[in-house]
């Protein structure tokens, strides 16, 4: 489970942002100030820091840079309602690994969190396998008995999504969050039907799939 560090002292962005996250699976912390940001910042175990420009004591440019001159290499998305070029420039050249500006959908969001963690969190192996399949993550290749399954880029995607997080229901939202390109408009239908092809590529009976699992109402599980 990753952990997340906010640091937002309006308590009601703070509460939705923790919220949204802890319900996307990860561990999240609040603090409320730059001066504790830094110190709960050194601390080791973070996965990614969430970083709001307009703090109490000490701003969050401030904070990212005695971060990095402290040699944490945490990632850090700063959040900010700033949105002149200058601004964004600064907090990327002070450490930054991203800059989301509000107001935000936490689609969005989501979509930049997963994205600066999939840049800095190396796989923890580069195969998975279950029930003859492989899942070879450095070459991007499904493999049956090792024979190359063809597969497209969605379904690969969608694959390694389901065994990142095997055991979790995720919803259709989730798996579009992963699995497609931002700024494309896709229906859970379309999702759905990519299931049911991958289904047909990796399960030893389509009809009744024992590993991407329907969930009524909710979506789907993964068990591997």
């Amino acid at each position: 489970m990753n952990r997340i560090l906010i640091v937002e002292d309006e308590p009601d962005i703070a509460m939705a942002l923790r919220d949204d996250l802890e319900a996307d699976g990860y561990s999240v912390e609040v603090v409320t100030d730059g001066d504790t940001a830094v110190s709960r910042g050194r601390e080791t175990g973070w996965d990614l820091i969430l970083l709001d420009v307009m703090l109490p004591r000490r701003d969050g440019y401030d904070v990212c840079r005695d971060l990095r001159r402290a040699r944490v290499t945490t990632p850090v998305i700063m959040l900010t309602a700033r949105a002149q070029e200058a601004e964004k420039i600064l907090g990327l050249e002070l450490g930054a690994d991203d800059y989301v500006t509000k107001p935000f959908s936490p689609r969005e969001l989501r979509a930049r969190v997963k994205a600066v963690l999939r840049r800095t969190t190396p796989p923890a192996s580069d195969v998975y396998a279950f029930d003859g399949i492989e899942v070879d993550f450095a070459r991007a290749e499904v493999r049956r008995e090792g024979t190359a399954i063809e597969v497209t880029p969605i379904e690969f995607r969608l694959l390694a999504t389901f065994i990142r997080r095997r055991g979790r229901v995720l919803t259709r939202e989730q798996l579009l969050d992963e699995a497609w390109e931002r700024g494309v408009h896709v229906t859970d239908r379309a999702v759905d039907a990519h299931i049911v092809n991958l289904r047909r590529k990796i399960e030893l009976d389509p009809g009744a799939p024992r590993h991407i699992v329907s969930v009524r109402g909710i979506g789907y599980r993964f068990d591997g």
